[in-house]
């Protein structure tokens, strides 16, 4: 299951828009939208479950609350908040730059001086001061993507628990057909092996 970030107001335009109250203004609503599940076929992003995983504001907030415990880029940020929904999640360039640019134009970052053409990003004081203000909005949303990517870890593992349960029936019932020649024998460990050599490739 995906899930999709959906930001309202000025700022981005569409429905990447940010919002750009104060941070006060952002305390209502946070507890809807927000799911578990597994990801779906096809890629990663903000597709699928049109379920919300940020509502106005939040995002800027986890932005903030990241780039506060060591300066980052924005593809880092990205990585990030993937990393805490355990994959399930990876928010898209479209909507991290221009709430970056956002909070730039606020003045709670500012861009470093780094090596290459990637901007390095660093919290001001304006914007410790904006955490501060919102430290239970923002406590609340990185539990609930850090509850995102437990609950995939679960589901995830849970498939694997599946499908090697259904490869060992299906070997007992092989196995164990009195009919079984040795060239049936062969393809079967050739399938095993070939398995195991596409899974450590991965």
């Amino acid at each position: 299951m995906f899930f999709y970030a959906k930001m309202e107001g000025r700022g981005c335009g569409g429905r990447h828009a940010m919002h750009r109250g104060g941070g006060r203004g952002f305390g209502h609503g946070f507890g809807h939208g927000f799911g578990g599940g597994r990801r779906g076929g096809g890629g990663r992003g903000e597709r699928g479950g049109r379920q919300r995983m940020f509502d106005s504001g939040e995002l800027r907030l986890v932005l903030l609350k990241l780039i506060a415990d060591e300066p980052r880029h924005g593809y880092d940020l990205i990585r990030s908040i993937e990393e805490l929904t355990g994959g399930a999640y990876a928010p898209s360039p479209g909507v991290i730059y221009p709430t970056l640019t956002l909070l730039d134009d606020m003045g709670q970052i500012e861009a470093q001086q780094s090596e290459g053409a990637k901007k390095l990003f660093a919290i001001t004081d304006a914007g410790r001061a904006e955490l501060e203000a919102n430290t239970k909005v923002v406590e609340a949303a990185i539990a609930r993507l850090t509850a995102v990517g437990e609950e995939t870890q679960r589901t995830d593992s849970a498939s694997v628990r599946r499908a090697m349960g259904n490869l060992r029936q299906v070997l007992m019932d092989r196995l164990g057909d009195r009919d079984l020649n040795k060239a049936a024998l062969h393809d079967i460990v050739a399938l095993i092996d070939e398995a195991a050599q596409k899974i450590e490739r991965l």
